[in-house]
């Protein structure tokens, strides 16, 4: 029972959600989206800044404690209609994005700088699948999957994602369970343990990635290396 309680504490201090994206120009991805030719995209995308996104100049662009940059329909209007989104993942020092799933969407992850370690369960009854990536280095979680990431090491660790929809979506484990009335969660995690109370501990959406274990915080503090935790 001690186990569990504390696995439910951690996932649920470790559980921000991915960074919900505000469409910068609804107006104009929808009329791309019922455009009857491409010439007629291209005509509602008449500037060279229209195909031109900045990763770097994006608010969630953050090693503190990390990030998750989206280019997709609703923050770079060009994307729409391609089926594409692409992601920058910034991972500080010991910082991980939380268990969630891609409702629709494919996710193929590389990464660029860092060491991170990533957990997969594709659904009831799979292996969890692990991996260390390193420079140069993927995964895939197929849609739908269960997964998370967390930088193992004491300096910043960078992911490029790519996902097959331009509208993917991102549902956080622990804030979605959580939110559900006591006498559902209370009923799955069992007695002793008030659901609703550890709502109140995950915090609101944020950048999309957090503060990971303590263990490793330490492990990096006895190094000289400082790492910020914003829990």
């Amino acid at each position: 029972m001690l186990l569990r309680v504390g696995f439910l504490a951690l996932v649920a201090v470790a559980s921000v959600a991915w960074a919900v994206d505000t469409d910068k120009n609804p107006d104009l991805v929808a009329k791309l989206r019922v455009a009857n030719t491409n010439l007629d995209r291209m005509k509602l995308l008449p500037n060279d800044t229209d195909w031109f996104f900045d990763f770097t100049k994006q608010d969630k662009y953050t090693f503190s404690p990390g990030g998750v940059v989206n280019a997709n329909a609703a923050s770079f209007p060009a994307t729409a209609g391609h089926g594409m989104t692409m992601a920058i993942l910034n991972l500080g020092p010991c910082s991980m994005l939380p268990p969630h799933i891609h409702p629709r969407a494919t996710n193929f992850v590389v990464a660029i700088s860092g060491t991170t370690q990533t957990y997969m369960v594709a659904e009831n009854g799979a292996r969890t699948v692990t991996e260390t990536l390193r420079p140069g280095q993927m995964t895939i979680f197929p849609q739908a999957s269960v997964h998370t990431m967390m930088n193992m090491g004491c300096d910043n660790a960078q992911l490029v994602s790519a996902l097959n929809s331009d509208d993917s979506g991102t549902t956080n484990l622990a804030n979605t369970f959580f939110s559900f009335p006591q006498n559902i969660t209370g009923t799955v995690i069992g007695g002793g343990l008030n659901a609703q109370d550890i709502l109140g501990r995950v915090p609101a959406v944020g950048t999309g990635s957090n503060a990971g274990p303590q263990a490793c915080i330490a492990a990096c503090a006895k190094k000289g290396k400082m790492v910020k935790r914003e829990w």
